[in-house]
C-alpha cells in the first residue's frame, strides 16, 4: 500500500491521516476538503462562535507545523464526485489513484422550501448568522434538536426574541426521553424562548415560516435544524452499500480497501449489537482512528461507547451510551426539579445509557465503564 486517499478533512479525516503516520505510513496520504478552510472544529460555530466569545482562529484543529508535520497532498477547495475502481473522481474531471480510501464526508443540512434559510454546519454558516443576530432580532429557528436549542440559547443571550419550532409533542423525546425532554422545554421557556411544540413547518417565507395549518410565524431570521443528511451521492454507482449514510462493517470496512468514519459512517457497534451512525465530535475522532488501524492491520472492531455534551444557558449536559429506542428512564441521582441529575437509561435488560445536567463530568464516569462492560439494569440499579 503506497497511497490512501482520504475524502473529508473535518475531526474524521484529519484525526485519520494523522493516525496513518503514527502507525508509520510512509507513503502519499491525499487529503481532500470541498471546504477552503484549513481543518476546523464544528462544535463551537453553535455555541463560542455564534456568541461572539471566540474568533475563527481559535477552531484550527492542528497549526501550519503541525499539518506540514503530517507530509499532505492536501486538496482543500476540492470537491470528490465520483468513485470507480481505486480511483477518487473529482469535480474538475481528474482522478486520484489510491490502495486506500477512508470515506469521511461528513453530512450536510435538510432544507425547507420557500425562501433563503440559515443552516449551520459551517464556519462560513455560523459566520452569516452570527452577523444577523442583534438585540431585538426576531429569529425563528425550526426543529428544537440539541444544535436548535443551543442556537436559541445564545440568541437569547444576545437579546434576541426567539421562537422555537418543533412538530414532536416533546423535543427531544426520542433520543433523551419524555422526563429529560420536558425539562429541557421549561429551561428555555424560563429563559424567554416561545418554544412551540407539535407544529410542522411547511415553507420559509420572506417574512418569517409558514406553518402546517396556515399560520404563519413572522420573523427577521429564520434557521433551519430539521437534521442532516449524509454526504453520499458521490458514491453512487460506485457499488458500495448506502442507506442513510456509507454502510460499513464492525472493523469500519465498506469494501476491501475502503473505510468510513465520522457522521457519514453507518457502521455495526458490536457493544450494543446494532447498526449506528453517530453525529458527535468525539465518536469522529475515534472513528477516524479505528478506520485508518483497521486500513493498515485489519481485525479490531470499532465498539465504542458514544459521547455527547451539549451548552445551553449555563446548563451542561453530558451523555454516554445508545440512548435512542430505549425502554425506560430513570433519575438515579439528583432531581429535575434542583436542575442537577443523572438519568440512566434501559433497554431490554441492559444499561444502555447515563445523561447528566448540572453536575460535573466525572459524576458520569463510573456509569461509562458499567455501560462498557454490558452491565445488566438490575446491578446497576
Amino acid at each position: 500500500m503506497n497511497r490512501i486517499v482520504i475524502v473529508g478533512a473535518s475531526a474524521a479525516g484529519l484525526t485519520a491521516a494523522e493516525t496513518l503516520r503514527r502507525e508509520g505510513f510512509g507513503g502519499t496520504i491525499t487529503l481532500i476538503s470541498e471546504e477552503s478552510d484549513l481543518p476546523y472544529d464544528r462544535p463551537p460555530l453553535s455555541k463560542q462562535v455564534l456568541a461572539s466569545t471566540w474568533d475563527a482562529d481559535r477552531l484550527s484543529l492542528r497549526t501550519d507545523e503541525q499539518l506540514t508535520a503530517l507530509k499532505l497532498d492536501l486538496r482543500l477547495g476540492t470537491r470528490a464526485t465520483g468513485l470507480s475502481e481505486r480511483e477518487v473522481w473529482l469535480a474538475d474531471g481528474t482522478g486520484v489513484p489510491f490502495d486506500g480510501l477512508i470515506v469521511a464526508t461528513g453530512v450536510r443540512p435538510r432544507r425547507l422550501p420557500g425562501a433563503s434559510a440559515h443552516v449551520l454546519r459551517t464556519l462560513g454558516d455560523a459566520l452569516d448568522l452570527r452577523r444577523t443576530l442583534r438585540p431585538g432580532t426576531r429569529l425563528a429557528i425550526v426543529g428544537a434538536g440539541f444544535l436548535g436549542a443551543e442556537c436559541a440559547a445564545v440568541a437569547r443571550g444576545l437579546g434576541c426574541a426567539v421562537t422555537l419550532l418543533e412538530p414532536a409533542p416533546v423535543p427531544l423525546a426520542h433520543a433523551i426521553g419524555d422526563q429529560v425532554g420536558r425539562f429541557l422545554t421549561a429551561v428555555h421557556e424560563e429563559n424567554g424562548v416561545d418554544l412551540r411544540t407539535g407544529v410542522t413547518v411547511t415553507a420559509v417565507t420572506e417574512n418569517g415560516v409558514q406553518l402546517g395549518g396556515g399560520e404563519s410565524v413572522e420573523a427577521d431570521v429564520v434557521l433551519v435544524a430539521v437534521g442532516s443528511v449524509p454526504n453520499t451521492e458521490w458514491l453512487e454507482g460506485s457499488g458500495l452499500t448506502l442507506d442513510d449514510g456509507l454502510v460499513c462493517d464492525q472493523y469500519c470496512a465498506a469494501a476491501p480497501g475502503v473505510y468510513g468514519a465520522g457522521d457519514v459512517a453507518r457502521w455495526h457497534n458490536p457493544l450494543f449489537g446494532l447498526s449506528m451512525r453517530i453525529e458527535h465530535r468525539t465518536n469522529a475522532a475515534e472513528q477516524g482512528m479505528a478506520a485508518a488501524r483497521n486500513l493498515l492491520n485489519p481485525g479490531m472492531p470499532f465498539a465504542p461507547v458514544p459521547y455527547f455534551w451539549s451548552d445551553q444557558y449555563d446548563l451542561k449536559i453530558h451523555a454516554y451510551g445508545y440512548l435512542r429506542g430505549h425502554d425506560e428512564v430513570e433519575i438515579v441521582e439528583g432531581s429535575l426539579a434542583d436542575r442537577r441529575f443523572l438519568a440512566a437509561y434501559r433497554t431490554d435488560d441492559r444499561l444502555v445509557g447515563v445523561l447528566a445536567a448540572g453536575m460535573p463530568p466525572k459524576a458520569i464516569r463510573r456509569w461509562r465503564h458499567a455501560i462498557a462492560t454490558g452491565s445488566s439494569w438490575k446491578d446497576v440499579r
